[in-house]
Formats: structure tokens, C-alpha cells, sequence
């Protein structure tokens, strides 16, 4: 009972759509227009889901380590 109302929050729906907002917008600068299309629908549909807005920063988690976590910072 107390998973789903803090799901239901709206403090968690709006770091959630923050979040995946923010992420949109690196990918945009990084020139990935794609995956910032994909994320900012993400992000929509998390206002209203709150649960796909969690899965999609868990799965973003993912691609994040396998990719290495390098930054434009690295070189």
C-alpha cells in the first residue's frame, strides 16, 4: 500500500518526468535526436504512469553502465 501512494505522488511523478526530460535533452545536444524523441514520449507517458517512468530510468541505468558511463568530458 504504501509502494503505490508514493508511486501516486505527484513529487514522484514530477522528479520522474524531470528526469527523463533531462535526459532528452542530452541526447538532443549529443545529436541522438532519436532517443531524445523516444525519451520525451517516455516522459508524457509518465505524467499519467508513473510506472513506466521508473522502468525507463532503471533501463536507462543499463544503457548508461554498458555503454561505459563515458562522458564528452573523457575524450
Amino acid at each position: 500500500m504504501a509502494l503505490s501512494k508514493l508511486l501516486r505522488s505527484p513529487g514522484t511523478r514530477l522528479l520522474t518526468v524531470g528526469s527523463l526530460f533531462v535526459e532528452a535533452k542530452r541526447a538532443f545536444e549529443r545529436g541522438n535526436r532519436a532517443r531524445a524523441a523516444g525519451l520525451a514520449v517516455l516522459a508524457v507517458l509518465s505524467w499519467k504512469f508513473a510506472l513506466i517512468g521508473l522502468g525507463a530510468q532503471g533501463i536507462l541505468k543499463l544503457v548508461r553502465s554498458a555503454g561505459g558511463g563515458r562522458t564528452p568530458a573523457d575524450g
